[in-house]
């Protein structure tokens, strides 16, 4: 409800508005962010970013186990970052929460679905329209349903 009334109407660059939003209700947010207005952050308080990172239009962020996001990655439009489960053999359908880990440079691409406790590795991308159960490794580039490496990318970093 904050979010609608705060922010869901502002204008594109209102970034840094947004921003101090997020950071009111307690989230740990880095310098030089962008974050879209039409996107859905569960727990703000949970949320947690380096500097140059991008949260694009119409993702959800479903962080009730925290969500941190590592300097210049990018979350692409559409793309969702699921952050709980539920345990289907115990009779009350136990809620899981997890925290969901993005390391530096990981970009995950439109209308991508990263599922409850991965750790995204540094450099790894996950491609458009994936879905992501596992952890990456560093600088791989991920595709499909599941999502599997498809090839390596350059590490600029060395």
């Amino acid at each position: 409800m904050s979010w609608a009334l705060l922010c869901s109407w502002t204008p594109r660059p209102l970034h840094a508005w947004r921003i101090w939003v997020i950071r009111l209700f307690g989230g740990k947010i880095g310098r030089h962010n962008a974050i879209y207005s039409n996107c859905t952050i569960w727990a703000p308080w949970l949320l947690e970013t380096e500097d140059v990172v991008i949260i694009g239009p119409n993702v959800e962020v479903y962080n009730p186990g925290g969500v941190y996001i590592g300097h210049h990655a990018i979350v692409s439009q559409h793309a969702y970052l699921c952050g709980a489960t539920h345990d289907y053999n115990s009779p009350a359908f136990t809620y899981l929460p997890t925290k969901l880990v993005l390391e530096p440079y990981v970009w995950i691409c439109a209308k991508a679905v990263v599922l409850p406790g991965v750790r995204c590795a540094e450099g790894s991308i996950l491609g458009a329209g994936s879905i992501l159960s596992k952890h990456t490794r560093p600088w791989t580039i991920y595709a499909g349903n599941p999502a599997r490496p498809v090839k390596t990318r350059t590490n600029f970093t060395e």
